[in-house]
């Protein structure tokens, strides 16, 4: 059995497929993408593809990525490892389908029968969060995670402080302390800032903070880390173990986040999270993209001891024009029940993907970048 074809599908609303083909007919999926940089990434993913994978044994997947990602002088970065985590993806769901087995039991089996989710509310900059959480919670969801803020100055006013308390005052509010509430800071927030949002909003105890500096500032993360009591989350912009291996070492955060899509696949995404574990921190995989990057965090989910919660992007206000379940044969794979998803036994990903529908909606213009913001003064704010 070799690799004998590829093709690309740019998918609304911000997604890119990759289905590989093997000389004996079987199929696999993956979901290679930097979000408003597909077509960056594709033309990484036809390099990878077209130098090195066309006519390989699919099988040898731990060779295959050491190959992509040690195999050119530059390696790591949110392009390359990107494309490299979609290949790999597809190779597992070959793997997984050429046994007939479930990724996760390749990976060793289930740790778990079930996967604890969350749900988005409140927007890019957020606002109506607390009927939004009702709604939410009403719906069956027993986490949720906002943004803190809108755009904020490096050091900011006290009531661009206090409006961040009100909001997740009235998540608290409309859903009660059984709730939990991730709070995403997005890397928005200077150094300053994040001390003093974060004393703010510790009376109504998130879940964690997310990304509360840039991951170029993580050096920063220790001494946030020691002024606070609520968990310090981070890892959507970190795309290897090496780049993980600093903030473990440092003993900087409680959550990781990396996501299989940008962090090198799920062969990489495991290693990550074994690394964690040795050094007592979860996993949340980062995942507001499609239903074949969800599928892969859920099957390293269901094998992780140290996996929390798993993100999942249905109705996040990013998917206007398309969503999760749309691109699925059977969408019941993903129902959510009492805030948790049952682990997919089928083979390799666990997801049959609607092709049919894909090549639809490829034939649909897909330009999505995210917003420039700016400050009052015309400089270049945080998104």
């Amino acid at each position: 059995m070799y690799i004998t074809d590829y093709e690309l599908f740019e998918v609304p609303p911000r997604w890119l497929f990759l289905k590989l083909t093997t000389s004996d007919g079987r199929v696999g999926w993956g979901e290679p993408v930097v979000e408003g940089r597909a077509k960056t990434v594709a033309a990484a993913v036809e390099e990878l593809l077209d130098n090195y994978l066309l006519g390989e044994d699919p099988t040898r997947i731990e060779d295959h990525w050491q190959t992509m990602y040690r195999g050119g002088f530059y390696r790591g970065g949110p392009v390359l490892m990107s494309a490299i985590a979609g290949i790999d993806q597809t190779l597992w769901d070959l793997k997984g389908k050429q046994f007939g087995a479930p990724v996760h039991e390749l990976l060793g089996g289930r740790a778990r029968d079930r996967v604890r989710v969350y749900q988005w509310i409140g927007g890019d900059r957020p606002a109506d969060v607390g009927e939004a959480a009702r709604e939410k919670v009403d719906a069956g969801f027993s986490a949720l995670k906002m943004n803190a803020t809108a755009e904020l100055e490096s050091i900011d006013s006290p009531a661009a402080v206090d409006a961040a308390a009100e909001r997740i005052a009235a998540v608290r509010e409309a859903v009660g302390d059984e709730v939990d509430v991730g709070v995403d800071f997005h890397g928005r927030v200077a150094k300053p800032m994040a001390r003093r949002l974060a004393a703010a909003l510790e009376p109504y105890d998130p879940m964690f903070i997310e990304e509360p500096v840039l991951p170029e500032n993580n050096d920063a993360l220790p001494a946030i880390r020691a002024s606070t009591t609520i968990p310090i989350a981070t890892g959507e912009r970190m795309y290897s173990r090496w780049d993980f291996k600093e903030v473990l070492e440092a003993d900087a955060v409680d959550l990781i986040q990396p996501d299989v899509s940008h962090a090198g696949g799920i062969t990489e995404l495991k290693k990550i999270a074994s690394m964690a574990e040795a050094y007592d921190v979860s996993v949340a995989p980062h995942c507001p993209l499609g239903p074949i990057a969800l599928a892969s965090c859920i099957q390293v989910d269901a094998c992780t001891p140290n996996a929390l919660i798993q993100e999942q992007s249905l109705d996040i206000h990013y998917n206007e024009t398309s969503d999760v379940l749309d691109y699925l044969a059977d969408p019941s794979v993903f129902e959510y029940r009492d805030g948790f998803v049952e682990v997919p036994d089928g083979d390799g990903l666990g997801i049959e993907i609607d092709e049919e529908h894909v090549r639809e909606q490829a034939e649909e213009d897909v330009d999505w970048h995210n917003p420039v913001w700016r400050h009052d003064d015309g400089s270049v704010a945080e998104w």
